[in-house]
């Protein structure tokens, strides 16, 4: 009797340290791959190179990006400041990640990245991320601007250059567009299948498009890209955060494989 009662306590304590362990976190449940998380970037680095450039770091659980954090030794780093989270390549998936920009601030998310070209923008796409209101306060783009042949008010910031954008492919809708002014933080969604691309900002669905299709191939060729052979052709590739030289503050980077 004492053997059988002992295997009882022994049989409910048991149970009650399974009860206790920690449930998997959402994320992992639902199939989530965290590529940030506030404490570690590993798996981040230059593009075309093996470490993170000068200037990014962690600063209060943020990646970050400042040129207050390059050091005199390292100004004339000859790499790319823009990164790629290069531990793993993914074709179709949906991403998340909140960011936050400064006044006249620029920055994008890229991806399909293939390396070995001068740089990120000649081969992936990018949803653009940019200060919609204030950026030509900092910037003149007028010259830029003629020179992809946008005529008219070549002062302004265009749709197609605008956050949310496919950049230089699809503009966002404005009456769905919530962006959050400079400073403050805004999340961004991005959806791909062979199908359909959706582009997401704080809960709003801005754009939607069929990639390769023959109204993508007829933007591609008749626009930006017509001279970039290679832009978009991936269908597999690095998930990767663009460097304009402004400050930059991202968190809660995620990706789920589709």
């Amino acid at each position: 009797m004492k053997q059988f009662l002992f295997f009882i306590a022994v049989s409910v304590m048991l149970v009650a340290c399974q009860q206790k362990q920690a449930p998997k976190s959402q994320g992992e449940e639902a199939g989530w791959i965290v590529l940030f998380d506030g404490s570690s970037l590993d798996g981040w680095k230059a593009y075309n190179g093996t470490a993170l450039p000068p200037g990014w770091a962690i600063i209060d659980s943020v990646m970050t990006f400042s040129t207050e954090m390059i050091l005199e030794q390292d100004y004339d780093y000859k790499g790319s400041r823009d990164i790629v989270y290069g531990a793993r390549e993914f074709d179709n998936f949906e991403l998340s990640l909140e960011w936050k920009i400064p006044p006249g601030g620029n920055s994008g998310i890229f991806y399909h990245i293939a390396e070995g070209y001068e740089g990120i923008p000649l081969v992936a796409p990018e949803y653009q991320l940019i200060d919609d209101e204030h950026y030509t306060d900092f910037h003149d783009i007028s010259d830029y601007n003629k020179s992809i042949g946008i005529t008219e008010n070549p002062q302004d910031l265009q749709a197609l250059q605008s956050t949310g954008a496919d950049y230089a492919m699809y503009a966002p809708d404005p009456l769905k567009k919530r962006l959050h002014p400079a400073g403050a933080w805004n999340s961004s969604r991005i959806v791909f299948t062979p199908e359909r691309v959706e582009h997401w900002l704080n809960g709003q669905m801005l754009l939607h498009f069929s990639p390769w299709s023959e109204t993508w191939q007829a933007k591609k060729n008749s626009g930006k890209w017509n001279l970039a052979p290679d832009y978009g052709s991936y269908k597999k590739g690095y998930i990767g955060l663009q460097d304009h030289g402004s400050s930059l503050w991202f968190r809660n980077i995620k990706i789920k494989p589709l």
